[in-house]
């Protein structure tokens, strides 16, 4: 186990849960990503816009990996992506390392500690 990562991670996780007020988990951090791609700002959400919030934040997370790529917005401002190459098999310890860390490669700098 990789011991300085998992601490960026928690700390990325306490930071979120600090400036939001709720714990934090993987879908919950998925969302948040999702939500602040779209550029929509806080609103309800019904249940299959929730869905493609999810797929808006792992298909962005993905593009520095040359995995997705984004083709566009549809006429209600949704993004689109197209996926560039296929993602190797991973088990899924494997999946969510990679997820965490786009994650934390997302957040670099929104929460720099000072100097």
């Amino acid at each position: 186990m990789d011991l300085i990562f998992e601490a960026r991670w928690r700390s990325l996780m306490k930071r979120l849960e600090d400036r939001f007020g709720m714990p934090m988990d993987m879908d919950s951090l998925l969302f948040l990503i999702g939500v602040q791609e779209l550029g929509q700002g806080g609103r309800d959400f019904k249940k299959d816009e929730k869905v493609g919030l999810m797929h808006i934040a792992v298909s962005t997370l993905l593009i520095p990996y040359g995995y997705y790529r984004k083709v566009g917005l549809d006429a209600d401002g949704w993004p689109h992506f197209e996926r560039d190459n296929h993602l190797p098999p991973l088990k899924p310890k494997e999946q969510e390392h990679l997820i965490k860390e786009a994650a934390l490669k997302y957040f670099e700098g929104v929460f720099a500690e000072p100097r």
